[in-house]
This record gives structure tokens, C-alpha cells and sequence, in this order.
């Protein structure tokens, strides 16, 4: 009877032992270790912190797993835990509350994440954290206030990230720096602050003058892992060491020119050129009237340290491009502006030997396009400006070949728009634009196809978007042309083909523009002609008439 009760008593040990052992996750390994209980989860699935740990843990060791994020209340129960690691994992975010009821965390380890920021805020729940390491991460930024809450930090590694300009505000402002730069705080007292800066691709301009200061002056108790910062940019900079380098202050772009008025002849070549000087570098662009319609080179090249000259060529001058240019110089301090004055002058006429002059022909900058489709037609669009002083105007022709009828519209120069309506399928259009009653030359025009006609009004616009978007074929439009749509029954993949052949240039559609100009001509008079130079407003009106009796 005795050793059957010594027996229950063994049993009831065992299993009150085994009762009190806290639950360990499948696949990670608990023991005990002189601090406390500890959890290892080595390269175990682990698709989120488990909601289940027991707050008897002292340590948690989570890595090579595929954790992508920290959330709120990630840890609720396990407010005695000392030491978190969660090196190697996929963790991109850390939610606000996540370090909630964690006071007594002193180590927290995240190297070799993919954080690109840290909410540093979040660390007014950890007061006791001595250890934070960043290293191998994507940050790129430091907050000034930062560090602030990490007051009882004494190892801070931000090895091996993005960062490329910090301000040194980020350690005056940090207490537990503060603490040590006190005069009656000696080494002996505190511990030394071991900071971790090596291996950030720094980015050696003025804003970074702080930071390469900051680090000349370190001193004990302040120890850099790796004192030999490295600049990476900019090209001047590079491979520099910190305690090498000499920055200059900042400062906002001044910008300076050769001439602010620059006057030319029609046909001229022109070069504006615009000098930024500036720290950090500044970046230049140019605005101008027409930059829409007349797009030119620019060339930015570096001429010394802070200081960059950009030039914008002007290939052959035309009237409309006289104006105003700016050239624009901004970098992080601020931005300046500078107005270059172009003023094109027309050619100066030719005179013969016996004095008599010789009447030029007319000429004219014209740019035509195909800007948008509609339901029944296309919307052209065009810039044009006559290269003399004189005030001139330009024709407008829209053609059918049913009855060899013109519309003709007169306008002055400008931007202006022209819808093209009622096209019909199968047919192949030219459009073309003169300066005055001059006739076209070949190959300044706008050509394009439609396709077969589906049926219904939704084939048909389907079948407008087909064709007039997709075989569309831009040509030069030099100058003087006049706008002429021309129609017969065609194949657009036969056309298309056939006209590559004969240019040589594949079809494009034109860039996107803007739908609505001023200046539309819907509402001019129009007349109407009968192919053969008379007007024929009787026979337009006989013929309205049998269609209203039909």
C-alpha cells in the first residue's frame, strides 16, 4: 500500500512539473538561460508574431522568416520581456503601438530588414532600451528629434542604409549625447555611447557640413564604430573621408547670363546660355511660350564645384520665336529665376543688281496636327505665324472629291483648332494648311485613313479611334500649306504600307496636345468652291432643295 501511494505522488510531480513548463511553438526550441526562459524560432514560417507567447519569456529570437510587419499589440503579454530579436526577416513596417507593453525591453534588433523608416516615437514605451540596431536596412532619413526618447540608449547602429544627408541636430538633441557632454559626467560614470554611421551613401554638399563637423569633433565617451565616413557624392566628393573633406555653407541659386536681350535675323542659329551658382548643386529648366509646340535642346553640363551652365539652342529662328525665356535654377534652400529677352527680326529682302527689287514669296512657320478623335470626325489642331512684320492670314480647305466642293475658311495667325466631321469609312484624308491663297507643295500635310464602317453608331466611333489613332502618319509641314481634306476608298493597311514605302519613315501617332485653343474658326464665314476657281452658291442652294423635297 505504501509504494502504490509513493508511486501516485511521483505521477501527480511529474504531471504538475510538466503543467507548469510554458507552451513553445512548433518548430522553435525554449530553454533557459541565465536571464530567463528563451524562445528560438530559426528559420520557422512564421507569417506574424504569434498572439500566444507567454509572458514568462525574457528573450524572443525570430529570424529567417518571412515577418513583414510589426503590429500594434504585437507583444500585449509579455510585459517582463528583456530582449527582442528579429534579425533577417522581411519586416517593412512597424506599426505606432507596436513596442506598447514592453517597459522592460533593453535590446531590440532588426538588422537586415527592409525598414525604410522607423516610427521613433514608438519608443517612449521602451525608457529602459539600451540597444537598437538598424544596420542592413532601407532607412533613409533621420528626423531631428529622432532620438529623443532613446535616453537610455548606449548602442545605436544605422550601418548600412540609405542615408545620405543627416543633421547633427539628430545627436545635440539627443539626451543620452547630452548626458554625456555634460562638464561634471565623466567616462567613469556613464558608460560610453557607441554609435554606427559606416556604410550610408553619403552625399558630401553643404547640407551634410553639420554632420562631417559633428564627427571631427567626436570625443570619449562618444565612439564611432567605424570613424572613417566615406562621401559617395558628389562626383567632386567622392571617396573622400569625412575628416578629409571641407564644405561649404549653403545657399540658394544665383543665376547670371552673357545677355538678357539677345536680338537675331530669321534663319539664325541662337544659343541661350544661363549660369547657376549654388549650394547644393541646383537643377535648371527652362519655360517659354511655345515650349508645347517647339521643343529644343538643352545642355547642362557642370563648370566647377556648385556651379552648372545650361544652354538652350535655337536651330534656325522663325518670327514666333521671339519671347521670353526663363531659365529656373532651384535646389532644397530655394529657387531664382532669370529672363532672357529673344527678339527675331525678319530677313532683310534681297535686291538686284539694277536696283529693282524682287518680290519674295510668302513665309510662314506652321506646325498641323491630329490632336483628338470625336464621334464623327477628328479635331486638328495647328500653330501658325507668318516670318514677316506684315499682317497676313491663312486658308483653311476642307475637300470632298463627290462633288469637288472646297470649304474655305480665312483666320489670322495663332494657335487654332478645326473639327473635321462626318468622315467616311474607307477613305483616306490629307489635311494642309497655306499661308494666304498660296497652293500646297508636295508633302506638308497631315494624312490619315479611316477603316470600314461597322454598322452602328458605337462600330463606328471604334472604328474612328482604329484608324485615325493608330494610322495616323504625321508629315513636316514646312511652310506655307494649305489645309485640304482629300477622300477616295482605300485599304488602311494597303495605304499605310504603300506610304512607307514612298517615305521611308515608319507611321506615328502625334504627341498628346491640348484639345482647346483660342481662336476656332467654327463660327467664320465659309464659302464654297467648285473645283475649278468659281463659287457656286446657286447650285449649293438647288441642291439643299432637292434634298429637302427628297
Amino acid at each position: 500500500m505504501a509504494s502504490v501511494f509513493h508511486h501516485f505522488l511521483l505521477v501527480l510531480v511529474f504531471l504538475d512539473t510538466h503543467a507548469a513548463q510554458p507552451f513553445c511553438l512548433p518548430g522553435c526550441t525554449c530553454s533557459e538561460e541565465s536571464f530567463g526562459r528563451t524562445l528560438q524560432c530559426i528559420s520557422v514560417s512564421l507569417g506574424k508574431i504569434p498572439g500566444n507567447l507567454s509572458e514568462e519569456f525574457k528573450q524572443v529570437r525570430i529570424e529567417n522568416s518571412p515577418l513583414f510587419e510589426m503590429p500594434q499589440g504585437s507583444f500585449i503579454n509579455m510585459s517582463t520581456l528583456e530582449y527582442l530579436w528579429l534579425n533577417f526577416n522581411n519586416i517593412s513596417v512597424i506599426h505606432l503601438g507596436a513596442l506598447e507593453h514592453l517597459p522592460e525591453l533593453r535590446e531590440l534588433r532588426l538588422e537586415g530588414n527592409r525598414l525604410r523608416s522607423v516610427p521613433w516615437t514608438a519608443f517612449r514605451a521602451t525608457p529602459l532600451l539600451r540597444v537598437l540596431d538598424l544596420k542592413r536596412n532601407k532607412i533613409d532619413a533621420l528626423p531631428e528629434l529622432a532620438l529623443q526618447f532613446l535616453v537610455s540608449l548606449t548602442y545605436l547602429d544605422l550601418s548600412s542604409n540609405r542615408l545620405t544627408v543627416v543633421s547633427r541636430s539628430v545627436f545635440l538633441n539627443w539626451p543620452a549625447y547630452l548626458k554625456r557632454r555634460q562638464p561634471d559626467c565623466g567616462a567613469g560614470i556613464l558608460s560610453s555611447l557607441v554609435v554606427a554611421l559606416h556604410d550610408n551613401p553619403w552625399v558630401c554638399d553643404c547640407r551634410l557640413r553639420g554632420l562631417v563637423q559633428f564627427v571631427k569633433s567626436i570625443t570619449l565617451p562618444v565612439i564611432l564604430v567605424n570613424s572613417y565616413l566615406i562621401c559617395r557624392g558628389p562626383l567632386s566628393k567622392a571617396g573622400q573621408l569625412f575628416h578629409e573633406t571641407e564644405l561649404s555653407t549653403c545657399m540658394k541659386p544665383q543665376i547670371s547670363t552673357p545677355s538678357a536681350n539677345v536680338t537675331i535675323r530669321v534663319g539664325q542659329n541662337v544659343t541661350l546660355r544661363c549660369l547657376a551658382q549654388a549650394s547644393p548643386s541646383p537643377s535648371i529648366a527652362w519655360t517659354y511660350p511655345l515650349s508645347m509646340w517647339r521643343e529644343f535642346d538643352v545642355l547642362t553640363s557642370s563648370t566647377g564645384e556648385d556651379t552648372a551652365l545650361s544652354e538652350l539652342a535655337i536651330p534656325a529662328a522663325h518670327l514666333v520665336d521671339s519671347g521670353n525665356y526663363t531659365c529656373m535654377a532651384s535646389n532644397s534652400i530655394g529657387k531664382s529665376t532669370l529672363v532672357i529677352s529673344l527678339h527675331v527680326q525678319p530677313a532683310q529682302a534681297l535686291h538686284a543688281p539694277d536696283s529693282l527689287s524682287i518680290p519674295s514669296e510668302g513665309n510662314a512657320y506652321i506646325d498641323l496636327r491630329v490632336v483628338k478623335q470625336t464621334v464623327h470626325g477628328i479635331l486638328l489642331e495647328w500653330l501658325a505665324v507668318a516670318d514677316t512684320s506684315e499682317e497676313e492670314w491663312f486658308t483653311l480647305h476642307i475637300a470632298s472629291d463627290e462633288a469637288f466642293r472646297k470649304e474655305v475658311v480665312h483666320i489670322g495667325p495663332g494657335i487654332n483648332t478645326y473639327a473635321v466631321d462626318n468622315l467616311l469609312p474607307g477613305t483616306k484624308y490629307k489635311a494642309c494648311l497655306s499661308l494666304e491663297d498660296q497652293p500646297p507643295h508636295q508633302g506638308q500635310c497631315v494624312v490619315f485613313v479611316t477603316g470600314r464602317d461597322g454598322g452602328g453608331l458605337e462600330a463606328r466611333e471604334r472604328l474612328l479611334h482604329v484608324t485615325v489613332v493608330l494610322c495616323v502618319v504625321l508629315l513636316a509641314v514646312p511652310v506655307g500649306a494649305y489645309a485640304w481634306a482629300a477622300q477616295g476608298p482605300c485599304s488602311c493597311s494597303k495605304w499605310v504600307l504603300c506610304y512607307c514605302l514612298h517615305c521611308r519613315k515608319a507611321p506615328s501617332c502625334p504627341p498628346a496636345a491640348p484639345q482647346c485653343r483660342d481662336g476656332s474658326f467654327r463660327e467664320h464665314p465659309a464659302v464654297c468652291d467648285d473645283g475649278e476657281g468659281h463659287i457656286d452658291t446657286e447650285g449649293d442652294k438647288e441642291k439643299e432643295g432637292m434634298e429637302e423635297n427628297s
